[in-house]
């Protein structure tokens, strides 16, 4: 059954209820920090990751900012933001940065819903899903290129291999 055949349809539906809907179905924890913003916490294989999203009326955009904290040693932040570009090439939706300043991994998207739209549960499901897995995806790839010193290149066709058989 869909998520939004659960939750009840209204045209003055507010998109953080939405998301805060969607947090409660999958047991998240959450807090709603204004009227206009959510954050949360899920956790998932590699780490647990920071999730706040932001309704922003004058753009009619629904923002989602997915972090975690990483300390990567000074020498290879190059590296780093060399990967990033590789990696953001190989996302279609959001993108990710490097916060120097607060030592975070950030991953954004925006779900732009002009003409007055309203997200679906659905959407907004997909939405966080996919912030989540390619923070995953891609997670062993920054970790490669910021301890064990691999080159970019190397370290993100590690990370994207298909592995074939079992251990």
């Amino acid at each position: 059954m869909a998520l939004s055949e659960h939750y009840l349809e209204t045209d003055d539906l507010h998109p953080i209820d939405l998301v805060e809907y969607v947090a409660e179905h999958h047991d998240w924890q959450f807090d709603r920090i204004h009227d206009d913003q959510i954050a949360m916490s899920v956790d998932a294989q590699w780490r647990t990751y920071a999730i706040t999203v932001a309704w922003n009326a004058e753009d009619e955009t629904l923002r989602l900012i997915c972090t975690y904290e990483m300390e990567p040693p000074a020498k290879r932040v190059p590296a780093l933001y060399e990967a990033l570009n590789t990696i953001n090439d190989m996302c279609w939706a959001g993108s990710f940065s490097w916060w120097g300043d607060e030592q975070m991994m950030v991953y954004r998207y925006g779900l732009v819903l002009a003409g007055d739209q309203a997200p679906s549960a659905e959407q907004v499901d997909t939405m966080i899903g996919a912030a989540i897995a390619s923070c995953e995806r891609f997670y062993p790839a920054i970790q490669l290129v910021t301890w064990a010193e691999r080159s970019p290149k190397d370290a993100v066709q590690i990370a994207i291999a298909e592995t074939y058989g079992r251990a």
